[in-house]
């Protein structure tokens, strides 16, 4: 199975991405997430104090980004940091967090126009760092990447195009897929392409929790998948990576397993918030 997004989705089957939700192993993906969210809603801190954690959740989730980013900080130093202007790894956990924060704002745009969503999303994570003809844009011919933790080939830019185009063209013909897959593929297929000059990763992490949060299966943003990713460690998101590179059912279903697992772990934390606060302690 190819990872390449057909350029023309009209010439691709009718919902190509429902195809996935078949291979072995991936429906006990779904159902294993599916039950870890729905513990997480079932709380009843969440029937009182759900915006708290949606809050952070988006802070755990922006720390988790970071790390994979390669800003690995403690979440105390996050949460106590006002100021992300300093050097490399402050400016990465201020682009993560600005992410987060504004994912779930994008919702109402990213099924009529994923293009743009996209902008939006390299825009905030760049925050005027580099150069303003780069930002908010996709790549040109002749332009390098600046993505140190993915070591892939980089498709030159006029694939990237064409496949950003037809992942654009799936998402907004909409899918009888999972959440988890679409989120999967649009996740792998952005970090495959690296469609900007930077920032790739934290953009296309940002993606996978807007189709979560758009999709329904977490639309309070209380199950970061980011915070899965960086506890699962940067060599087992590579590695699941790769599977997703390869093409073949079982390295796809091998990526998609591990987004699945990110979200529970995800699930995880969160539940372990509303105890916290169930007990008074945070």
């Amino acid at each position: 199975m190819s990872t390449h997004v057909p350029a023309d989705p009209s010439a691709a089957p009718a919902d190509p991405l429902a195809a996935l939700a078949a291979l072995p192993g991936v429906a006990d993906s779904v159902a294993g997430m599916r039950t870890a969210v729905d513990r997480v809603y079932g709380h009843r801190v969440m029937r009182r104090r759900s915006a708290e954690i949606t809050a952070e959740a988006a802070l755990r989730g922006a720390r988790g980004s970071a790390a994979l980013a390669g800003a690995d900080w403690a979440l105390e130093e996050v949460r106590r940091r006002s100021d992300f202007s300093g050097d490399t790894e402050a400016r990465t956990v201020g682009a993560a967090l600005r992410l987060t924060a504004e994912a779930g704002q994008l919702l109402s745009v990213w099924r009529q126009s994923p293009l743009r969503v996209l902008a939006r999303l390299h825009l905030l994570a760049a925050g005027g760092a580099g150069d303003d003809r780069a930002v908010g844009r996709p790549r040109l011919a002749g332009e390098t990447v600046d993505e140190p933790l993915v070591e892939a080939p980089l498709p030159d830019a006029a694939e990237a195009s064409g496949r950003l185009d037809g992942l654009a063209g799936l998402i907004g013909a909409g899918s009888s897929a999972p959440a988890l897959v679409i989120a999967a593929v649009t996740h792998g297929e952005l970090l495959a392409l690296r469609p900007f000059v930077s920032h790739n990763g934290l953009v296309a992490r940002a993606a996978e929790r807007i189709v979560l949060i758009g999709a329904g299966l977490d639309p309070k943003s209380v199950c970061p998948a980011e915070v899965g990713h960086a506890e699962q460690g940067r060599a087992a998101y590579l590695a699941a990576f790769d599977g997703y590179l390869s093409g073949t059912p079982e390295g796809m279903a091998a990526w998609i397993a591990h987004c699945g697992r990110s979200v529970e772990l995800g699930a995880r934390e969160s539940m372990a918030v509303c105890e916290a606060l169930q007990r008074g302690a945070a």
